[in-house]
């Protein structure tokens, strides 16, 4: 491993930093608040913090919710759309879908609004004929005009480019003589894939946030050459690889979702290195919860995303399911009577009441507070004492007198209904997906998220939770362990039998090619390159497709077509032989693989004490009564430590909350894996 690494995420309330010296074998850590107004005042913040000269980083990794944020919020740059006569609103009407699941209520609002969607003749068929030919003079005459009314980036999109793209390269050579800036994207240069609504979507993403993800870079990137870093600034992607900030504009919509991602790629490498397989995520900062899931050591990838409604991303990314419920949401009785969390957020200003900034809104953070969950005394985001009787006011006249309750049992029912939130976010992503959670471990990281686990893997049936050495900083370690990757998809929508086993082994080479000549573009250093291939199949007639790995060197068909039988008979119980097999796409990932760091580094060596003394003890609120409890500093733990609920676990970037009846101890990483039935389980191995 080089010298000196940094992982950076920036998050929607903190901005985590992790310093990793790989010839010392030690690491630094740092938390800042997010500088909202500039973000990068915060990144050289951090860098400071660590305590470390910009010019001896050999590695800085960056993650970022930027682009994220844009698109949610809808502050993306105007676009606009030169589109197929006929079919400007493809981006509006997109699928037959409505945002609430019962009642006529809802709106949408299309990336791209009406007015700034223009049409000019042209048309290619499916199979990729020019059935009639592109008009330059209107693709000039549409430029001009978005000019005129004020689009920052442009967006071309063609029916069926993805079977031939050759008017779109012609129409976005024209708009780039014209266009003012570089902010101008084809369809296929994003993803080569049929299904002109998602196509369109993604490219239009792209286009609105494109202007603000490489202005964003730029200003980080020339701030840090400016305090002397002289090498590559490298930023995540959302399929847990990363890139050089150099080609960040050509893939800026790979940057959606980009720090969630590096946290689950850091759960999966700390959960292989502890020995469990199977895990659910589960990252909780001060506005979101983001759930993954990770089987056999790897996390499941999709190509099919909603980032919102009817705003459908279509690359591939690590698929995580966002709630908003974070440390900072804010608790409301509504004109219901119902007791809500989220998701609105206090953010990181002024934040939570406890916080001490100005906060006024009740939220997670404050119930925990006022139940002794969080130390008042030391409150991450906070330089002073936590005011807990400005919580308990609070509370009491937003919460508790709303509903005839106390301020305590308030406080409690606030988290229990996160925690029912958070349950039934797992739910979706886990059960709906043909996972039992039963099989499986709960790593939550973040902030917020150890605060909840024991709870919420009760609420599940799973039997143990896995924490982090480091679960603030997960993300930020996970940007560190990332390896340089592209991913590449071309549709081809042809039966298997019908292929030339020559012409699908040329797509494929030619995305390999593509894959390495960018990394060498790049020019990060790497161990090995890998290249993986993947067909997308299906039955003609039906409109979902199933994923498999290329087995061999090269396309076979009958390989193919058994692998497919083989996977309906194991799934289904069933196999369709009457029915004509279609490859729907091709996919190539390229992958830079990079030297690891060894994560026993983080192991506080063996324990002194198999149970550590405590530093301090408080009551705690747990159930339906108060417990006195101890309190244990993280740093005193070593491999071996055990300790038994309830009790309090305490480090510079969570808190961790072992209830009654569960038990946790340190294995060799310095992760602390909690039984969540110890008392049980040990009861019953008594009797």
């Amino acid at each position: 491993m080089s010298q000196i690494s940094v992982g950076v995420d920036v998050g929607g309330t903190f901005t985590d930093f992790i310093l990793l010296d790989g010839e010392s074998g030690t690491w630094r850590t740092a938390k800042v608040p997010t500088t909202v107004g500039d973000l990068s005042d915060g990144f050289l913040q951090g860098l400071r913090e660590l305590d470390v000269a910009p010019s001896a980083i050999d590695w800085l990794v960056h993650g970022t919710t930027a682009g994220t944020n844009a698109v949610l919020e809808r502050k993306g740059a105007v676009c606009g759309l030169i589109t197929t006569a006929g079919f400007r609103d493809v981006l509006e009407l997109g699928r037959r879908t409505r945002p609430h699941n019962y009642g006529l209520s809802g709106s949408f609002e299309p990336l791209i609004p009406r007015n700034l969607r223009l049409e000019v003749p042209e048309r290619i068929d499916a199979h990729g004929r020019i059935v009639q030919p592109l008009d330059e003079a209107a693709v000039r005459a549409a430029v001009e005009r978005l000019r005129e009314m004020g689009a920052e980036s442009v967006v071309v999109h063609f029916l069926h480019a993805y079977a031939n793209p050759a008017h779109e390269q012609r129409c976005a050579e024209i708009v780039r003589e014209i266009w003012p800036n570089g902010h101008v994207v084809a369809g296929h240069e994003i993803i080569r894939e049929m299904r002109e609504f998602e196509r369109g979507s993604t490219a239009a993403i792209h286009a609105a946030i494109r202007p603000i993800v490489t202005s964003y870079i730029d200003r980080v990137a020339e701030r840090l050459k400016d305090s002397g870093y002289a090498r590559q600034l490298l930023v995540m992607q959302a399929n847990g690889g990363m890139m050089d900030a150099s080609v960040v504009g050509e893939n800026a919509a790979h940057t959606v979702m980009s720090g969630p991602a590096a946290g689950v790629l850091a759960a999966a490498e700390i959960a292989r290195a502890a020995g469990v397989g199977n895990v659910i995520t589960g990252d909780m900062g001060g506005t979101s919860y983001d759930v993954a899931v990770v089987v056999d050591g790897e996390p499941v990838i999709t190509a099919e995303k909603d980032l919102a409604y009817a705003v459908p991303l279509r690359i591939p990314m690590i698929d995580i399911h966002t709630i908003g419920a974070g440390g900072g949401s804010i608790a409301r009785v509504d004109s219901a009577g119902m007791l809500r969390v989220g998701p609105d957020s206090a953010g990181s200003y002024p934040g939570p009441i406890g916080y001490g900034r100005g906060g006024k809104e009740p939220t997670i953070t404050d119930a925990n507070l006022l139940l002794g969950r969080i130390n008042p005394d030391a409150v991450t985001g906070s330089g002073g004492h936590a005011p807990l009787q400005e919580i308990e006011a609070a509370i009491d006249a937003k919460i508790g007198r709303p509903l005839s309750m106390d301020t305590v049992k308030a406080a409690k029912a606030v988290i229990d209904v996160a925690v029912n939130e958070l349950a039934a976010a797992i739910r979706l992503i886990s059960i709906e997906k043909g996972h039992d959670p039963r099989d499986f471990a709960l790593m939550p990281y973040g902030g917020a998220g150890p605060l909840h686990a024991v709870e919420i893997a009760r609420e599940l049936g799973l039997p143990r939770v896995l924490v982090p050495r480091f679960p603030g900083l997960t993300s930020a370690l996970g940007c560190i362990l990332a390896d340089v990757r592209h991913d590449f998809v071309q549709t081809v929508n042809t039966p298997v039998r019908e292929l030339e086993s020559a012409d699908v082994d040329r797509w494929l080479a030619d995305q390999a090619k593509a894959g390495k000549t960018l990394l060498e573009r790049e020019g990060v250093t790497v161990e090995t390159v890998e290249v993986r291939h993947e067909f997308d199949l299906l039955y003609q007639g039906q409109s979902h497709v199933i994923r498999l790995p290329q087995r061999g060197a090269s396309f076979d068909p009958e390989t193919v077509l058994a692998d497919m039988t083989a996977h309906y008979q194991e799934r289904f119980g069933i196999t369709l032989p009457e029915m004509v097999p279609v490859l729907v796409n091709i996919r190539t990932t390229v992958i830079g693989v990079r030297k690891r760091p060894d994560l026993a580094l983080f192991g506080g060596g063996e324990a002194k004490a198999e149970v550590p003394d405590a530093s301090g003890q408080r009551p705690v609120y747990f159930g339906e009564r108060w417990y006195d409890t101890k309190v244990y500093r993280r740093e005193d733990m070593g491999d071996g430590s055990w300790i038994a609920g309830p009790a309090i676990v305490e480090q510079l970037d969570t808190t961790i909350v072992i209830d009654p009846g569960a038990a946790g101890r340190t294995d060799a990483f310095g992760n602390m894996i909690i039984d969540v039935n110890a008392n049980a389980a040990s009861a019953e191995a008594s009797a």
